[in-house]
């Protein structure tokens, strides 16, 4: 498989090349995790700097193509540029880190590129099963280099859907469970595999009709918001519009299945 996608934009080469250098370095930490008992302490160092290590590789790759630009790390601090550019990189090296520091084989390298408030080029890749979900805003989105659809899925009924759990003694857990029990009331099945990028490159290639989260962090979320957007599908907040990076409440899904999706949330809600 080639490391350039078919739409050839050389942005989106670099973010790919960044993805790929990282992905060697936790496919060897995995490697090594698979050695030792799991909650050693040598495996907690090797889980912890493998993120570290694979950080760092996609850092030196994108600042040597594009010095200018700010990378950001997931919670928002600048890593690199010093003077303010409106070109800001979200990267996350191992989006699914309890996953990878288990064993769990549902993680990945998630890269995204911002210029002002767009998503201009997303890259999300599987390092695991090979699996390379790229995007380029007004471009499609594709796996592996071939153009991905979302599904055309229009009753919850019969909707799989993807989630996140908010994070242990978060505070919106008591808010989140009504909408976890109204859903899956509803729903074909509700699946939460720990990876909120995975979820969403798979809503856009259609193993996943929907999704929902009330929080996240702009590194989850960015480079999977594009791909959906890109393969057909809708990606806003709870109230239908398009602040959910701010409320960090989203919606997810096949352009026909966002509607009654939103409705059964909000009528959790109510």
């Amino acid at each position: 498989m080639s490391d350039v996608p078919m739409i050839g934009d050389p942005v989106l080469a670099v973010a790919v090349r960044a993805a790929r250098r990282a992905a060697s370095v936790v496919v060897d930490a995995a490697r090594d995790l698979k050695r030792l008992p799991t909650f050693s302490k040598e495996h907690l160092e090797i889980a912890s700097s493998a993120g570290d290590e694979a950080r760092s590789a996609i850092v030196a790759t994108i600042g040597a193509a594009f010095p200018e630009h700010e990378i950001l790390a997931r919670d928002g601090e600048k890593a690199e540029a010093d003077d303010p550019s409106p070109y800001k990189w979200i990267v996350e090296p191992i989006d699914g880190g309890a996953n990878f520091a288990h064993g769990y084989p549902r993680y990945a390298v998630t890269i995204a590129l911002t210029h002002g408030t767009e998503v201009t080029h997303a890259t999300v890749l599987d390092p695991l099963h090979d699996e390379l979900f790229t995007a380029v805003r007004g471009k499609g989105a594709q796996l592996n280099g071939a153009p991905i659809r979302v599904s055309a899925c229009t009753r919850l009924e019969e909707a799989l859907v993807g989630t996140v759990f908010p994070a242990r003694g978060s505070g919106k857990m008591a808010s989140y469970l009504p909408l976890m029990n109204a859903v899956m009331k509803r729903c074909a099945g509700l699946r939460r595999a720990g990876s909120t990028s995975l979820d969403l490159a798979y809503l856009a290639a259609g193993r996943l009709d929907g999704f929902f989260v009330t929080s996240l962090r702009a590194g989850d979320i960015a480079a999977g918001a594009l791909i959906v957007k890109e393969a057909g599908g809708r990606v806003g907040d709870f109230a239908g519009g398009v602040e959910f990076l701010r409320t960090s409440e989203v919606i997810a899904s096949a352009p026909g299945l966002f509607t009654p999706l939103r409705e059964a949330i909000a009528a959790a809600r109510a």
